[in-house]
């Protein structure tokens, strides 16, 4: 049954992309709309049309780029690293996936993500520190973690995600500021209409990147215990991927690159977060799941392989 509900996500993925596209783009033109009444200029209107449209083409064909790039990841060859390499490769393989593009992120925090827009166009990154803490069960663990993501067809929603809602916040920042530099609502003002759009614009601007990063972050969550579960199918053996989270948990440190931007790739929090000191909000607008539950979960289901 666990394996039914695996591929029936991994068949869904797509669908949900495209959901959520289409979700983000009528919240972000909706959002546009109320700022354009509260300040009577269609420009702002079509401005946020044409952002949105222009950001998701943007997404799609760079976002892996900027991720990479942001991590401070350098692509590897076989020679650099062949037992990094030999792992991908043998996995990659047993997924019936593609060879990715490897790289290697020079910190010794023990971390790793996948990023890419589809399975023909991916890229594995690991930090130093995962690739010399980890013995070779711990990280196949891992990288059927990370190919699991890829397999899975999820690594271009969270970079869908990510990106409009970070731009839902931009949008909602630049509302506010103008607004209290400038002022409402412009030029005629009939029966209270601007007066009216304006409250309605300011309660939008504060509300919606709240909305959009909860959504954002619960998709998150959502998608590491799919590839947790994903991963340990793949290598048969759960165990390796919950001894790999122990030793990533017990190490205090944040990734020198570490942002909130591209957190949720990360197989752990790059912030370096420990679950159990969390409080409860912490743990509501955490991009991960508790690595304790995690591990309980990893071990529950190496009883039914």
């Amino acid at each position: 049954m666990a394996t039914m509900n695996i591929y029936h996500e991994q068949a869904s993925n797509i669908w949900k992309t495209w959901g959520l596209m289409t979700f983000f783009l009528v919240f972000f033109i909706a959002l546009g709309w109320i700022f354009s009444e509260a300040y009577d200029s269609e420009g702002i209107l079509v401005f946020a049309i044409l952002f949105s449209i222009v950001l998701n083409i943007f997404s799609y064909w760079f976002s892996d780029k900027i991720a990479l790039k942001s991590a401070g990841a350098r692509e590897i060859t076989k020679e650099e690293n062949p037992t990094y390499w030999n792992v991908v490769e043998n996995l990659a393989i047993t997924a019936g996936l593609p060879m990715p593009r490897l790289y290697v992120i020079n910190d010794p925090v023990p971390n790793a993500f996948a990023t890419g827009r589809n399975k023909e166009h991916a890229a594995v990154a690991a930090t130093t520190g995962l690739l010399q803490m980890m013995d070779r069960t711990e990280l196949e663990g891992v990288i059927a973690h990370e190919l699991s993501h890829i397999g899975n067809r999820d690594i271009l929603i969270s970079t869908v995600v990510v990106v409009l809602a970070g731009s839902i916040a931009m949008l909602s920042n630049i509302f506010l500021r103008s607004n209290f530099m400038f002022g409402g609502r412009r030029g005629n003002d009939r029966n209270g209409g601007g007066a009216i759009f304006l409250v309605i614009g300011l309660v939008a601007a504060i509300l919606a990147p709240i909305s959009a990063t909860l959504i954002q972050l619960a998709i998150s969550r959502k998608r590491e215990y799919l590839a947790d579960a994903s991963g340990a199918l793949l290598t048969r053996y759960p165990e390796g991927l919950a001894s790999a989270l122990e030793k990533i948990e017990h190490y205090s440190g944040q990734l020198k690159h570490a942002n909130n931007a591209t957190a949720h790739l990360y197989i752990s929090n790059p912030f370096g977060d420990r679950a159990h000191i969390q409080s409860f909000m912490t743990r509501i607008f955490s991009t991960h799941p508790p690595i304790e539950d995690r591990i309980r979960i990893l071990r529950g289901q190496e009883k039914m392989l």
